[in-house]
This record gives structure tokens, C-alpha cells and sequence, in this order.
């Protein structure tokens, strides 16, 4: 089973390690590296890094588009060509796993960009397992575009999964995704209420799934994650830890999670344990199977409504 992942806003991730990030000062970097990133194709990477077969989809242009189709040169990828190049993401990385992050835009896709783009996607999950739709969606790309591409893949048999937020995530609901992977952020923002405790979470995930979603996978930074679904609901947690850096650490738990067959105990487990992987780790490349520690994940059968969430994800009002 191929595991087919679109990024529509792929990008060029530039990460600065430092020891104390001094705002105003000039200061140097301990190390630096720059990876192909966009949520997709880190989840391509991470899954055929640990032997699970997948390919990516995304757009990209110009120079840009070379120097990052070149550092994917070892995985199964479709390039799709546009006008304009790639954005580039800056990381900034203190002990402790502190990330200040600043993300572009990305380049303006014209409609005939983003149609292409569509019939490459629906073209290569004929005959698959999975399509992750993953990511912020750039300049030109219609909210509504991921609902598209959702019925698309199931009239192709395919399931669905979807990382995203804002309009484009409400958007696809409306389609009935099989999971969504929202952060506690994104979910918070979803259903416009401050997300205080475990009982909060698994409300807003409940109404999430009468939205359309058939799985709800919320990711709880170093409270693990709660999937929500038919079946019930399941909270899974590893012993805590200092992270390296967060970056990338959502993509590795959807990436876990749809190793792990998409659903239940066994998929929320695999989930935790590649995310927190990720975590241990600098950058956004992700886990090899020498970083997954399955054994220290702790999964339960049922929530904890009244345990207070760690990092409480709350609603700004305006």
C-alpha cells in the first residue's frame, strides 16, 4: 500500500540552531541546515525512511524548485511545474526546543497551476491506499479546493487524510475526510472556544467528526494526542521529555499514524511514538526506525476529561 501525500505549499526549511536567541543583537549560529520541507513531503520522508512506501506531489518552480527537487533526490516524488519558485521558512532553534519560527507565503499558483496540479494528485492515487492533503495552501489556491480533491480521491477509492487549519480545514470537513489531524490550536480555533482540559479536547473532537471527519487525531504537544472515532476514544502519552525541536513533530504523528493503519490503538501508539521521535531530534527530517521507542508509549482506552492540558490552547477574541 502507497501512502500518496500533496503539499501545495511546499517549502525550503532554513533552521539556525543558537544558544540564546537575543532579539536586536547580532549573534552566530551553531549550526544550519536547510531541508525540503512543506507538511506532505515530511510525511513522505519520514514514511519511506522507515520502509513504508510513499510518494509525494507539490508545485514547484525556477531555481528554487531544482535546489529542492535535488534534496529529494532519494524519494518517490511528482513534481509539478509552475511560474514561481519556492518559498523559503526560517527556523530558530534554542535549547530546550524552543522554535521561533517564521513562515512565507508562497508563490501566487494561477488557475491553470492549480487544476494541473489537481489532475496529477487524481492520476496517482488511482489504485492506492492513502492521500494526505497536508498543509497551509498558497496564494491562488481556493479554500475550498482541498474539499475537492477529498471527493476526488474517494470516488477513486482512496482514503483521506487531512492536516490542515483555517477555512481550508472547515472546508474540507464538508467532504467527510476519513481522519483530520489538527493540532489543539487548530482545533481550538475550529470550534471557537478556548480548549482548557482532556474533556474539552474530546468535545471539540466530537463535533468535529458530526462536521464530516470520520477519525479525529488532535496532537497535544507533551500531553501526546486523543483520537476520536467510532469506535471511542483513545489518549496515548509517552514519559516526558526536553525536546530537541517541535518542528516537524505533528507530521511524523500523522506519518506514525498511517504506518500504524490509520485507526485505533495501534495507530494512536505508532502516532506518539514517531512524533515523539521527531521531537528528540534537530531539523525536520524526521525518525529512522533506530529513533522509535513503541515501548514507552502508553495508551488508554479512555480519556481523562478533567486533566488539565499542559499548554492550554486558547481562542483569541478580537
Amino acid at each position: 500500500m502507497t501512502i500518496v501525500t500533496l503539499t501545495p505549499n511546499p517549502s525550503l526549511d532554513l533552521t539556525y540552531r543558537v544558544e540564546d536567541l537575543a532579539v536586536g543583537a547580532v549573534q552566530r549560529a551553531e549550526n544550519v541546515t536547510v531541508e525540503a520541507g512543506g507538511k506532505g513531503v515530511n510525511v513522505t520522508r519520514n514514511l519511506m525512511r522507515n520502509g513504508v512506501s510513499s510518494r509525494a506531489v507539490f508545485p514547484v518552480g525556477l531555481a528554487d524548485g531544482e535546489r529542492f527537487t535535488a534534496l529529494l533526490s532519494e524519494y518517490d516524488i511528482v513534481r509539478v511545474p509552475i511560474r514561481e519558485g519556492v518559498r523559503m521558512n526560517l527556523s530558530i532553534v534554542e535549547p530546550g526546543g524552543v522554535v521561533t519560527k517564521i513562515n512565507a507565503p508562497g508563490p501566487h499558483l494561477s488557475r491553470a497551476e492549480v487544476e494541473l496540479l489537481i489532475e496529477e494528485t487524481e492520476r496517482v492515487v488511482q489504485k492506492t491506499g492513502w492521500l494526505a492533503l497536508c498543509g497551509s495552501v498558497p496564494p491562488g489556491f481556493a479554500p475550498g479546493t482541498y474539499a475537492r480533491i477529498v471527493r476526488l480521491a474517494k470516488r477513486a477509492g482512496c482514503l483521506v487524510a487531512v492536516d490542515t487549519s483555517g477555512a481550508p480545514f472547515a472546508e474540507a470537513l464538508k467532504a467527510g475526510p476519513d481522519v483530520v489531524k489538527p493540532n489543539h490550536e487548530e482545533l481550538a480555533e475550529l470550534v471557537g472556544r478556548t480548549l482548557t482540559t482532556f474533556g474539552d479536547v474530546l468535545e471539540a473532537a466530537e463535533e468535529v467528526r458530526e462536521l464530516g471527519a470520520a477519525k479525529v487525531l488532535v496532537s497535544l504537544g507533551p500531553d501526546g494526542a486523543i483520537l476520536a472515532e467510532k469506535s471511542g476514544a483513545y489518549h496515548a502519552e509517552t514519559p516526558p521529555f526536553t525536546p530537541r525541536s517541535t518542528v516537524g513533530a505533528g507530521d511524523s504523528l500523522l506519518s506514525g499514524f498511517l504506518a500504524g493503519g490509520g485507526a485505533g490503538e495501534k495507530g494512536v501508539a505508532w502516532g506518539v511514538a514517531w512524533g515523539a521521535a521527531a521531537a528528540k531530534i534537530p531539523g525536520t527530517g524526521g525518525p529512522t526506525p533506530e529513533d522509535l521507542r513503541l515501548d514507552e508509549v502508553t495508551v488508554s482506552e479512555s480519556v481523562d476529561a478533567g486533566r488539565v492540558l499542559r499548554d492550554e490552547a486558547v481562542v483569541m477574541k478580537t
